[in-house]
């Protein structure tokens, strides 16, 4: 397995986490919303990742517009539950084959 799917596998379970209706927003506000500058850096990082052996970046990019705009109540809640998806099964899907 790839750091790229590893990646995609773990970004996929904390925006799942995030994504709970009440408890992901309680963790965000009592961590002052460094969950969600975390998670940005974390998908800046898999989108790397993911470039590098041609990847699917639509996940990762979903991720990073959910860092920006997590800090929205609803919204915030609703992205990250559609980030998680598509990021799980972004992960589930086999990587192409790379060409040397």
């Amino acid at each position: 397995m790839s750091i790229s799917r590893i990646l995609k596998w773990v970004t996929g379970i904390l925006e799942a986490l995030l994504g709970f209706p009440i408890l992901g927003g309680a963790y965000i506000i009592a961590n002052a919303w460094t969950p969600l500058l975390f998670m940005l850096v974390l998908h800046i990082v898999a989108l790397i990742f993911t470039k590098r052996v041609n990847g699917s970046i639509i996940g990762n990019v979903s991720g990073i517009i959910t860092s920006l705009v997590g800090w929205i109540p609803v919204v915030g809640m609703i992205m990250h539950l559609i980030t998680a998806i598509i990021l799980i099964f972004s992960a589930m899907r086999p990587e192409p084959k790379q060409v040397m």
